[in-house]
């Protein structure tokens, strides 16, 4: 759900701040008061193409701050985030915010992150649906229609085993047209898989022998460096004049000396001992290093060469060892297949059309599955237009198989399966359906959704419906059964709708009025939660009238909606 909406420049608004709640959301207030900026703003922050006249006068960037509980979508949102590499969302939360400047670029950002406009738009189309004259509406949407349909249906599971035989088939058939090429390209390829794999296995690499062949190849280098520094050591310890061990041996008579004349100082010939044991240690150690030590010029080249040899096929073929290795075994499986070219595409034909076959008849009792649904759902539409108002129209989900061609027959598949689906709609007798994209009035429009999201209020994942004046051109008695068509939808995800009609208003928990504020020689739109006392006020100026009696079936729609 959208829980904060925070608007700053925008149009009339200055800074404005929306605290949403869960349920049904109604906004009111006069015409002109700034209602379409808050529709204004969630298009923008959903990823809609900026106008930069719609920045405040005066303001050199607008932005628009939204928060969501984003629990409810997460099996969908998270790859979408991993996908664009934006951060994942904490204890279930997801920011949106978006600046547009005057001048200079427009950024936008998700979960403090720097994102794209496209990105943006993506997630947009799994938080909201905008119903209304300015729409983000996924329902429009052919595929989106179609997973409406399945999902009505319950048919996801056996459209999920389609989607991944899909992908099996797919994978197979790029594997073929790799294999299917002229002699001259197979030629070559032979040629250029043969040269890579010999290049690398000659080298008969060890990933975990790198870094020893770059210490030997370093102290190989340095190894004349490397021996006047030990020999240096060495002629410290065995000068002929004030060697190390003339200094420990006249420190020893001295410890000795102590020791007969004080037993407390034993200790400290002890610790003489330990030193002259330590020093032949050291000594040991330096001899067997310095004896160690190879002046061997060959070994420096062959050092040398081993180590440009690496280094040439980590810049051919990876950044590491391992992954050097991992492309000449990918190389060796593309060689073996090219070397059995005839074999292989045998194979792999003879697989495409064990698997087309499976898809084929898996996507015919995914098509029959969606024509037996059809009818209950066009039924199921009907009825609740009825209740909105359009008592003799008519829905119809048609269903067609795609092919590529008409002539042929050959059924085209999709991730989806094998058909398309148009919703069309007739709200009056004797006129021709059409599809209901192309449904010219915005209220009708608005009506049909409401129908379809009321059909689909367990099915739908999308969990934010916004409707913008979905009772246009509709009476008292039908706005009141808009409003609990509403009412209901909200029990199950969050709706935020504008109005202008007082019974659609009654029916929502949660009421908003936006009015418009004269500060100084300037006007600012403002917004704000109403009390049950200021409810009845709004709803009595909405029935056209401040008097009493307004007053008195404002309180009757509110006490008959609770």
């Amino acid at each position: 759900m959208l829980t904060t909406l925070r608007i700053k420049n925008l149009a009339l608004v200055t800074d404005l701040t929306l605290e949403l709640r869960s349920g049904f959301n109604i906004i009111t207030g006069e015409t002109g008061a700034g209602k379409s900026i808050v529709i204004g703003a969630l298009n923008l922050i959903l990823g809609q193409r900026a106008d930069r006249s719609l920045i405040r006068a005066g303001s050199s960037q607008c932005v628009i701050e939204a928060v969501f509980e984003s629990a409810s979508i997460e099996k969908d949102l998270t790859p979408l985030l991993d996908d664009f590499g934006l951060e994942s969302c904490d204890d279930g939360i997801l920011i949106l915010k978006r600046s547009l400047r005057t001048s200079g670029a427009n950024r936008q950002f998700v979960n403090g992150s720097p994102t794209t406009l496209e990105a943006l738009e993506l997630i947009g189309e799994l938080l909201v649906d905008i119903h209304g004259p300015h729409d983000h509406q996924s329902l429009l949407d052919a595929s989106r229609q179609l997973e409406i349909l399945d999902a009505y249906g319950h048919l996801d599971p056996i459209r999920e085993e389609f989607t991944d035989l899909l992908k099996k088939l797919r994978q197979l058939e790029e594997h073929k047209v790799a294999l299917i090429v002229d002699d001259q390209t197979h030629a070559q390829q032979l040629e250029l898989l043969r040269h890579q794999v010999h290049e690398i296995e000659s080298a008969h690499l060890d990933p975990a022998a790198e870094n020893e062949l770059e210490e030997a190849y370093e102290r190989t280098l340095n190894a004349s460096k490397l021996l006047e520094l030990g020999q240096s050591a060495l002629s410290a310890l065995n000068a002929q004049d004030g060697s190390l061990w003339d200094t420990l041996g006249a420190i020893g008579r001295s410890v000795d000396s102590l020791s007969s004349i004080d037993q407390h100082s034993n200790e400290i010939s002890e610790l003489h001992q330990q030193t002259v044991h330590m020093v032949s240690e050291l000594e040991q150690a330096l001899s067997h290093y310095v004896d160690g030590l190879d002046l061997d010029a060959g070994l420096l080249n062959e050092l040398e060469e081993r180590i440009s040899v690496v280094q040439s096929l980590k810049r051919k073929y990876g950044p590491s060892l391992r992954q050097v290795i991992d492309f000449a075994q990918q190389a060796q499986h593309k060689l073996s297949d090219l070397e059995s070219r005839e074999e292989t595409l045998a194979h792999l034909n003879s697989d495409i059309e064990k698997l087309a076959a499976e898809l084929s008849s898996i996507g015919r009792k995914l098509t029959k599955a969606r024509s037996k649904v059809i009818p209950e759902l066009n039924q199921a539409v009907v009825e609740e237009l009825k209740d909105l108002g359009f008592k003799q129209s008519r829905f119809d989900a048609s269903l067609t198989s795609m092919k590529v061609s008409q002539t042929s027959g050959e059924l085209k598949f999709h991730s989806s399966g094998m058909d398309k689906v148009d919703f069309q709609f007739g709200p009056n007798p004797g006129e021709p359906m059409r599809p209901l994209k192309r449904i010219a009035s915005s209220g009708e429009m608005a009506r049909v959704m409401l129908a379809l999201k009321s059909v689909l209020a367990d099915q739908d994942r999308v969990p934010v419906l916004v409707f913008d004046e979905v009772d246009a051109n509709v009476g008292g008695e039908t706005g009141t059964v808009v409003g609990l068509k509403m009412q209901e939808i909200g029990k199950r995800r969050q709706v935020i709708s504008i109005t202008h009609l007082a019974p659609v208003a009654a029916t929502a928990p949660y009421h908003f009025m936006v009015e418009k504020i004269s500060e100084g020689d300037r006007t600012v739109s403002e917004i704000r939660e109403l009390n049950q006392k200021d409810r009845v006020a709004e709803i009595a100026r909405m029935l056209g009238s401040g008097g009493e009696a307004a007053v008195r079936h404002a309180k009757a729609m509110l006490d008959a909606a609770t």
